[in-house]
């Protein structure tokens, strides 16, 4: 019974870790431009040197 209340509360932790982690994502803005990365990927915008 110990090691079952072991683990929840570890489970609890881990999770909360894990929404800490995602807010703080949200807040430094790692979601703000979904489309730019994809788009920049396939356009090149300096001309190639010959």
């Amino acid at each position: 019974m110990t090691s079952i209340l072991g683990l929840i509360l570890l489970s609890l932790a881990l999770g909360v870790c894990a929404l800490v982690a995602f807010l703080w994502s949200l807040r430094a803005g790692q979601y703000d431009d979904m489309d730019g990365a994809a788009s920049r990927i396939l356009f090149d915008d300096h001309p190639p040197k010959r």
